[in-house]
């Protein structure tokens, strides 16, 4: 009985993915899934997402702007029952967190 209920979940975390994907950091022409910036997205039986996201430094420009988004961008999402959104800095973000494509956009490594 849960084996659906476990792809229907599946299926709405990926599409609050990319919805985060076209969520772009103001400075960095790259997205902040593919910056590395989320770092979980889960999503429960009821919809109930729980998105755990970073930002490229306490000080960064965008705190006041992208966090929002973020949780706006995944409310958007149909299936999506709410959005608890924690801003974290442990792990401190860095470059190494990036996809291939990222640094690739960035030419960085």
């Amino acid at each position: 009985m849960d084996e659906p209920k476990t792809s229907e979940n599946e299926k709405l975390k990926q599409k609050v993915i990319e919805q985060l994907q076209t969520v772009f950091d103001p400075e960095i022409p790259v997205n902040v899934y593919e910056l590395g910036l989320i770092y979980e997205v889960r999503v429960a039986d009821d919809g109930a997402t729980k998105i755990r996201m970073t930002l490229t430094s306490p000080s960064c420009p965008a705190a006041e702007e992208l966090p929002p988004e973020v949780e706006t961008k995944a409310r958007s999402v149909e299936g999506v029952s709410s959005v608890q959104l924690d801003l974290v800095w442990d792990p401190p973000w860095n470059p190494s967190m990036m996809s291939e494509a990222a640094k690739l956009e960035l030419n960085i490594g």
